[in-house]
């Protein structure tokens, strides 16, 4: 038998072959080891960017003994037991070869073989002296095959165990030419293009798309470096990762995006929020998610625990701004813990596990290396100019850039605002070109994932110019961008305030809850719940006329994730008074009783229901109790939701209970003091 191993999960430049199992036939054997030459040799048509001399000699060597083996099965012959040892060895070392070959040619990895070339020369000379090796083994004089095919065979062996397969002298160049080029760049020294150019020639990366599938390979090999715990490697794929960079923003400025990386509307659709997002919680100090936010006299928010060890430490500046602290009080930031905690019960997640996420976020708030930091600074400051100053298409292709460097990446995003793309970004959503103002609110978008990048948004009044695309975008697609930028902007307390007092901010994304993709209505959801922290905005919103709306989004949705966020929304209304009354009537909590009780709701919807009920219960007294009293299979759920739900659900659930036994207590007690034959029965009646 011969045992595969699944290929889509090797690490590059690991061979994990397997040895035939002992026992195997012969003509098992010789059949597989037919069929993985042929394979090996199939490699011969691919492009090879870099060990073409090697690849090429080893590719000929296995072709000849494809031929040896072809003619042993046609003849018929049978295999002295002697054979199958070396016929065994063979299978493995081409396993490992064809491994090799498969990282030659492999998509997105040129660079990263390039800078490993010494290493990839010296597996093909071990794989071919491994060849000989078993050929030497080989009772040649026991198979009668041809004359010509043995003394084919015999070449080989001879040819494979004097191999000198060396480095090609032209992947060195350019092996070194790499060297240099981020040797310059980490001396704050821009590179010739033209020896970037003859590098990415020898290469073969012609294209915007090539330099981007060399960063998307590089990003996933660092990232399965930290899995892994080895920080030996991230220097350098750091260092390659801002060179490509550099060359997709800079030398292929020219590119057309609509044939770049993302080329569908709706994987552009995906960049929208889906739901609250966990890692834009995390404390800058700790990378944790805060449990209990606190902030310091610079504005800027820490976890608690993680402030007051560095403030212990003797560290009086601010750990993100390098501000000295006027004061070491620590302020509660009760409505951003309000915040996590509410998203916590959404999704789910436990405030004590969430502490052992992954944390691969951390390696982007500093770059992996000098040679890394200082590419992308360049970068920056050339797609500034490019925004300033470029052509239309120039600069929706600059935007397009910002928009993928801010991505995931802090630090990218650091260099970026610090090299003043914000002004000229805000000034192209006024553009008439739909594509322009798209890759443009996209940029911002994921600028204002950062303290600075919302500052300065706000002060060269990006939020009117911003709340102007929500509600009249050129596309759907950029009002939906629009609407996830608005939350991130009403994380802080004062632009939540600000965004509340324009007047179309709020109507439009109620707007949004109407036409917009499933994405723009979670974007809207999580963006109106953001700006409900701050009390006055309630009215406004209650004014927009989002109740109906809601009501209609969870009877008509098959989605959990809205609808959870719709109910958290209604959830934040129903607590106040004033606003609860809208919603009591009987449809609506039926509505809500019917979702409570779905299997298929999250836990973190099912605790909006029972906290939508309590406010209705404690807010509009009587009429609704009674409503909720008369469905007997209502108090089975609320059970289920004290003992299966969260310390937070389970309080809520308890007191609902406690208010309709008390209920069913008073009524029966005032039936049993009624006198008289003629006393009229209690009804309810919900408006």
């Amino acid at each position: 038998m011969i045992q595969r191993f699944d290929r889509s999960d090797r690490r590059i430049l690991k061979y994990p072959a397997v040895h035939p199992c002992e026992g195997i036939s012969p003509a098992t054997l010789l059949g597989s080891l037919i069929t993985l030459s042929q394979t090996i040799c199939n490699y011969h048509s691919k492009l090879l960017a870099t060990q073409r001399k090697n690849a090429r000699e080893t590719i000929r060597q296995i072709g000849i003994l494809s031929l040896f083996f072809q003619e042993i099965r046609d003849l018929g012959l049978n295999l002295p037991s002697s054979s199958v040892l070396c016929f065994s060895e063979l299978h493995f070392s081409f396993q490992k070869i064809q491994f090799l070959l498969e990282d030659c040619t492999r998509e997105g990895a040129r660079v990263w073989m390039l800078m490993k070339a010494h290493v990839v020369a010296t597996q093909f000379r071990v794989l071919i002296r491994s060849v000989a090796t078993a050929l030497d083994v080989l009772p040649l004089g026991l198979l009668d095959v041809s004359q010509e095919v043995r003394e084919l065979v015999e070449m080989v062996a001879n040819q494979a165990r004097k191999a000198n397969l060396e480095l090609d002298p032209d992947d060195e160049s350019a092996m070194n030419s790499v060297i240099l080029i981020l040797n310059q760049f980490e001396n704050r020294f821009e590179p010739i293009p033209s020896v970037i150019k003859q590098v990415l020639d020898h290469l073969d990366i012609k294209s915007w798309i090539g330099c981007q599938n060399e960063i998307r390979f590089l990003d996933e090999e660092m990232g399965l470096e930290c899995v892994d715990g080895n920080e030996r490697e991230i220097p350098l794929l750091s260092s390659l990762i801002g060179f490509m960079s550099y060359c997709r923003g800079v030398l292929f400025e020219d590119s057309d995006i609509r044939n770049m990386d993302d080329k569908s509307e709706g994987r552009r659709s995906m960049e929208m929020l889906n739901c609250l997002n966990l890692e834009d919680f995390r404390c800058p100090i700790s990378l944790e998610l805060m449990t209990d936010p606190v902030t310091v006299s610079t504005g800027q928010t820490y976890d608690r625990v993680s402030i007051q060890k560095w403030l212990k430490a003797g560290n009086l500046l601010c750990p993100k701004t390098g501000k000295v602290l006027a004061t070491t009080e620590l302020v509660p930031n009760s409505a951003l813990r309000k915040l996590i905690h509410q998203l916590c019960a959404d999704h789910g997640v436990s405030m004590a596990k969430s502490k052992s996420k992954n944390r691969d976020i951390s390696r982007t708030i500093i770059p992996g290396s000098p040679a890394a930091a200082e590419a992308i600074r360049f970068l920056c400051t050339f797609l500034a100019g490019r925004l300033h100053y470029g052509t239309d298409d120039q600069r929706c292709k600059a935007a397009y850039e910002v928009r993928i460097l801010g991505k995931s990446n802090i630090f990218n995003r650091s260099c970026l605002i610090e090299s003043g793309t914000i002004p000229p970004l805000l000034t192209l959503l006024t553009s008439i070109n739909p594509s322009l103002q798209e890759n443009a609110i996209a940029a911002l978008l994921k600028l204002s994932k950062h303290p600075n990048g919302k500052k300065i948004i706000v002060h060269n009044g990006g939020l009117s110019i911003i709340v102007a695309v929500l509600k009249d975008g050129l596309k759907l697609e950029a009002r939906q961008i629009a609407a996830a930028t608005i939350f991130y902007l009403s994380s802080v307390y004062k632009y939540r305030i600000l965004i509340g007092r324009i007047p179309k901010a709020i109507p439009a994304l109620v707007e949004l809850l109407k036409d917009g993709t499933s994405y723009g209505k979670k974007n809207a959801l999580v963006a109106i719940f953001a700006l409900l922290l701050y009390p006055r905005n309630h009215q406004i919103v209650h004014a927009a006329g989002i109740v109906p709306i809601l009501v209609d989004l969870l009877a008509s949705s098959y989605e959990t994730d809205l609808i959870t966020d719709a109910l958290a929304v209604l959830a934040t209304l129903a607590d106040r008074v004033d606003e609860s009354t809208s919603l009591q009537n009987a449809s609506f909590l039926a509505l809500v009783i019917r979702i409570l009780q779905s299997s298929s709701m999250s836990r973190g919807g099912k605790e909006h229901c029972v906290s939508i009920l309590l406010s209705l219960c404690n807010n509009c007294g009587e009429d609704v109790i009674a409503f909720l009293a008369k469905d007997s299979s209502f108090m089975a759920s609320l059970y289920s939701m004290v003992t299966d739900g969260t310390a937070h659900a389970s309080k809520k659930a308890r007191s609902l209970i406690r208010i309709i036994h008390k209920f069913h207590e008073t009524s029966s007690s005032h039936m049993l003091t009624k006198e008289g034959p003629n006393f009229h029965e209690h009804r309810v009646r919900l408006q």
